[in-house]
């Protein structure tokens, strides 16, 4: 498990970063009681084992002229490896798509979706992901509204297990 090769320092850096990666390492030294330099060390080797994998704004979409939402539930004609991959590739090529996800069950992948209108999305839905090789279905929910959308992981919830054992 890979939790398992952080020790709590550890835990306690990515737990504050987590909720504000702009803190200066000063200050995050000293919430997690620790001097700046081995905290610096600590957060580079964090960043270069891939804990960290990068550091961005929480930007808010409707206000950027985003206003529609969509969840795309995508299923495909093969599901072998190699047809997986290239839809995952695709889908990195494509800038509506901010989120996929390969899924267990009815369907193979469900899709985050942006845009700035519905007829924008309608535009992309049927020139390029319906069009797109090896895709067999796809259904879509508008989202009527967000109530949660909560980054990064529960340290919190680890904590109890790692502590329970």
């Amino acid at each position: 498990m890979p939790g398992a090769k952080l020790d709590e320092t550890d835990r306690m850096i990515l737990a504050e970063l987590q909720g504000d990666g702009r803190m200066t390492n000063v200050e995050l030294a000293s919430r997690v009681g620790i001097s700046a330099p081995p905290c610096l060390r600590r957060v580079r080797t964090l960043e270069e084992t891939g804990y960290i994998k990068g550091y961005h704004a929480d930007v808010d979409a409707r206000l950027l002229g985003f206003e529609v939402q969509v969840f795309a539930m995508v299923g495909l004609h093969s599901q072998a490896e190699v047809d997986l991959v290239a839809f995952e590739k695709r889908c990195e090529e494509w800038p509506l798509v901010r989120e996929c996800h390969m899924l267990n069950g009815e369907i193979d992948f469900i899709l985050k979706c942006v845009a700035p209108d519905l007829s924008s999305f309608q535009s992309f839905l049927t020139e390029q992901l319906t069009a797109a090789d090896n895709v067999a279905s796809v259904r879509t929910s508008l989202v009527i509204r967000g109530s949660k959308d909560e980054p990064g992981v529960p340290f919190g919830v680890l904590e109890d297990r790692l502590s329970a054992d």
